[in-house]
């Protein structure tokens, strides 16, 4: 082998390496070049690897810090998230108990009717109308002659009070 030292204009060295051909293939240079590109690329690699531990450690710094306008709003959210919560569970419970004051009221009025209906019933079983008719006959009373019946017209919603006797005319 053997190397020829050039000098140029300006001043640098221009390196030539002659080989030689030593059977059918060309002989490396001492394994150099290849080394040196596997350090290069094992440098180069570990650069990235140091990039991204920093990024990644920028991100997850970033990612806990917590400024004021965040804190803020969290905090803002969840006292509205808890007073809708509240204003549904309290509305929910007036629905619950308007519902059993409505159920305990038709059960009053079922009551009231079942026992009206009941009252009814006793006055029409205690009462016996032919009874009456015949003492109110003993005692003199008389049936109205058509010439006693006065009829009175009035709206059906409407209502009439006798305040005075009715005249004889």
């Amino acid at each position: 082998m053997r190397r020829e030292i050039n000098r140029n204009d300006t001043g640098r060295q221009n390196l030539k390496t002659n080989y030689y051909v030593d059977g059918n293939t060309v002989r490396r240079l001492n394994g150099e070049p290849e080394e040196r590109r596997r350090r290069e690329l094992e440098k180069e690699q570990e650069r990235r690897r140091q990039q991204h531990r920093r990024a990644a450690r920028r991100n997850q710094e970033r990612a806990l810090r917590m400024n004021f306008r965040y804190v803020l709003f969290c905090t803002a959210a969840t006292i509205l998230f808890g007073s809708v919560c509240v204003a549904y569970i309290q509305i929910q419970a007036d629905i619950t108990g308007r519902t059993k004051n409505i159920s305990n009221l038709e059960s009053r009025i079922a009551d009231l009717q079942a026992d009206n209906d009941a009252a009814v019933k006793r006055i029409d079983l205690s009462t016996d109308l032919d009874a009456v008719k015949k003492k109110a006959l003993e005692y003199g009373m008389k049936f109205a002659s058509p010439g006693q019946i006065i009829y009175y017209s009035i709206k059906k919603d409407d209502f009439m009070d006798q305040h005075s006797d009715i005249p004889k005319e």
